[in-house]
């Protein structure tokens, strides 16, 4: 035999052996990331011109071009105090979208007794019941974050909640978007639209702040990316930069998940099932009880302020 023909035999072969004896390095798994939206049907100021229904309409149009699942949180005391706001949750649902529990009137549980704080829960439920169709609507955001003042008021709202059917639906990426609703709102109404491009940029300078910041957290304290869980509002802006903030999430390399999927990660579990013992609320809490220094964050709200002055400055609800 031609000593070349045998010896590129022998060359494949050894190559093919050498392929099978060393794994080729596994891919790190895409990270997850699942939306959240706060404050339906109402989170304001409202920008001029606009309406709680065409902005719900923007945050769903954007939602389905990109083909992204998310969860809508409601307070329903909108409906009974605007009833034209109905249009919006059922717009929502109309896309196919869930809708979850955010309390009747979005109060702060540290400012409640336990009895209150049910009868924000259930007051809720009408809404939801009406409009759900068939899914899972017991889910529950926690209005301000505020999960109470102390271990005893924590764990006795956990007890409605488990008693009520309810899992937590947990937050573990945030930038402060509701901060931006004011200032947008402001600047519309004096048409500046040079302070709305600066707006934008700072948004999405806080939403890559945030990954980095959650995503480190998680690494430290397990080691992976977690599904993580993105605080979102019902406002003007939001519909705004919505297609930007998706496209931005998946140029960073995420996959979207629903509120469901991301939550069955074992990170999750206190949050699912309240009846058992609650953990340190959050990330952050989790990384402190750990002793893990939390990393410095931009000051955005402060800055936001600042700009287009002379109008709205506070919001009814930011969480």
């Amino acid at each position: 035999m031609n000593g070349a023909i045998l010896w590129k035999g022998f060359a494949a072969f050894a190559f093919l052996l050498s392929s099978c004896a060393t794994p080729h390095a596994e891919q790190a798994p895409q990270p997850e990331i699942a939306l959240t939206i706060d404050d339906l049907p109402v989170h304001g100021p409202i920008p001029p011109g606009q309406t709680p229904s065409t902005v719900a309409k923007g945050i769903i149009a954007a939602l389905s071009r990109a083909h992204v699942p998310a969860y809508g949180f409601i307070n329903a005391r909108w409906v009974a105090a605007q009833p034209e706001t109905l249009g919006a949750l059922k717009d929502w649902r109309a896309a196919g979208l869930p809708l979850g529990n955010h309390t009747w009137a979005h109060r702060h549980l540290s400012e409640m007794s336990v009895a209150e704080f049910n009868d924000e829960v259930a007051r809720d439920e009408t809404v939801l019941a009406q409009l759900a169709g068939g899914t899972d609507w017991h889910w529950f955001r926690y209005p301000f974050l505020d999960e109470g003042e102390n271990a005893e008021k924590r764990n006795a709202a956990r007890q409605v909640l488990a008693r009520r059917g309810y899992k937590i639906a947990a937050v573990t990426m945030d930038f402060g978007d509701w901060a931006w609703t004011a200032p947008y709102a402001r600047c519309i109404a004096k048409d500046n639209r040079r302070a709305i491009a600066q707006l934008e940029e700072m948004y999405l300078a806080a939403a890559r702040e945030a990954i980095d910041y959650y995503r480190g957290l998680a690494r430290q304290l397990y080691g992976r990316d977690i599904p993580y869980v993105v605080l979102l509002h019902d406002s003007g802006f939001e519909a705004r930069m919505l297609p930007r903030l998706i496209g931005f999430y998946r140029s960073a390399g995420f996959r979207f998940v629903s509120l469901l999927e991301a939550q069955r990660d074992p990170h999750y579990a206190d949050q699912v099932r309240p009846e058992l013992p609650a953990e340190p609320e959050g990330l952050e809490n989790k990384a402190v009880a750990r002793g893990i220094l939390l990393p410095k964050r931009t000051d955005f709200q402060t800055r936001l302020s600042a700009i287009c002055p002379g109008g709205p400055t506070g919001l009814p609800g930011n969480g």
